[in-house]
């Protein structure tokens, strides 16, 4: 889950589009007049940037909002919800969790008070398709992160003619004269705690959608194929091409394994480059270093093409907002949340993508960040990261570690093998 991916690390980096009236309720706030309770994942470094977004909410309405940040989200809630004190709305880092329960009759379908033209003028029809369940709309979407992203440093590029790759092949073709060059081409840490794994599930997922298509990846997620499926296997081993290649990669397998992901695009700003390419998503931003300049030090290009016959997918997860308690105040604040004005406050601050469609390009600080909105939507297919959509056991569970043994060195059939059947004896 995202949670548990990027969560446990962003905590103190990024900030949700709240309001904190107060961090840690004693009781259910709900009761309170003219008052919206919410619970999410993160805390701490964006509170001033959230207070802007949700102020003019909080002037037009006079209602407060009440936050309460944890970083055991996905455990507490369902404690929350089955102890009959659940939030008024929650903020869903994964549309799984948020399907399970409206799935158990815990939320509001907000398309049962929201105008669906609304709803429809401000995200595409892929982003309703992730906030729905069984064709009610549950939750309405305030962030996303762009993963179909890799990250270079154009300075460096242009010392080395370098030129940006449009296919896997010009890809694999650039990584050669790099190291022909005495380079590295790519830096990987998958490196993340308990969550170790979860980088190296995002390249899979990404080749996967790209290589096989759309139809293919969501008969993987749903488990139509199973996970031995030759297709699986084809992007583990496009995966391996690069992870288990000594020269491709900064500290060959090694470094791959034991590099916290925060870290491992750093060498992309060292005077003499150490590596040269990093994938990774929007989110990543927040780790580079203070003095780096988008655009100058940095810049990205959209995962390159796998497949002619597949155009320009892209993979992203995000943050979803979604209503367990049907009061007038929590119902206003929905509403607010599918206008374009918090999106547009958050953009203006900077490291915030949003899938709103009506939040112009020129609302975004750097023209780095417009690439990235242009990427996401110039997509002709969005999906959502793999691994939130599967069962937990399983995407955050068997497919992260087995990413993880399958660079440490076990054979591909074991890996998949292995994660198979955790989903076949659920």
């Amino acid at each position: 889950m995202l949670r548990a991916k990027v969560g446990q690390t962003l905590t103190l980096l990024l900030s949700l589009p709240i309001l904190l009236a107060a961090c840690s309720p004693a009781q259910n706030q709900s009761a309170q007049s003219n008052t919206v309770t919410i619970m999410g994942v993160v805390t701490g470094k964006g509170e001033e940037e959230l207070k802007k977004a949700l102020a003019p909410f909080t002037e037009e309405t006079g209602i407060k909002v009440v936050y309460e940040g944890t970083s055991e989200f996905a455990t507490l809630l369902p404690v929350r919800v089955d102890s009959g004190n659940a939030p008024d709305i929650a903020m869903f880092p994964q549309p799984g969790l948020m399907a399970d329960f409206a799935r158990e009759g815990k939320l509001v379908a907000i398309d049962s008070f929201m105008d669906m033209t609304q709803l429809s003028d401000a995200y595409a029809q892929d982003w309703l398709n992730l906030a729905s369940v069984d064709d009610q709309i549950y939750g309405i979407w305030y962030r996303a992160f762009v993963k179909s992203l890799v990250w270079y440093n154009p300075t460096a590029f242009a010392a080395k003619g370098y030129e940006i790759p449009k296919t896997w092949d010009e890809m694999i073709a650039l990584s050669d004269k790099i190291v022909a060059d005495g380079g590295v081409p790519w830096c990987i840490g998958m490196e993340n705690g308990s969550a170790t794994g979860w980088v190296g599930t995002d390249w899979v997922e990404d080749i996967m959608l790209h290589q096989a298509g759309a139809e293919v990846y969501d008969q993987w997620i749903t488990h139509e194929i199973p996970f031995n499926h030759p297709t699986v296997e084809a992007a583990f081993e496009k995966f391996g091409t690069i992870a288990l290649n000594p020269k491709y990669v900064l500290g060959g397998t090694t470094g791959v394994l034991s590099t916290p992901f925060g870290d491992s695009p750093k060498g992309l700003f060292e005077q003499s480059p150490s590596c040269y390419m990093h994938h990774q998503g929007s989110f990543i931003t927040a780790f580079f270093p203070d003095d780096v300049v988008m655009g100058k030090d940095v810049d990205v290009f959209p995962f390159p093409t796998m497949n002619q016959d597949i155009d320009a997918p892209v993979l992203v997860s995000g943050e979803i907002v979604a209503m367990f308690n049907d009061t007038p105040e929590a119902r206003k604040l929905m509403e607010y949340l599918a206008t374009s004005k918090p999106h547009e406050i958050l953009a203006g601050i900077g490291g915030y993508l949003s899938p709103h469609q009506q939040v112009s390009l020129e609302a975004y600080p750097d023209e780095v960040t417009k690439r990235q909105v242009e990427i996401l939507s110039k997509a002709k297919v969005v999906r959502f990261d793999g691994s939130d959509m599967m069962p937990g056991a399983v995407g955050t569970g068997t497919f992260w570690t087995g990413i993880v043994d399958y660079v440490g060195g076990e054979d591909v059939d074991s890996v998949l093998n292995k994660i198979e059947e955790s989903w076949s004896d659920r």
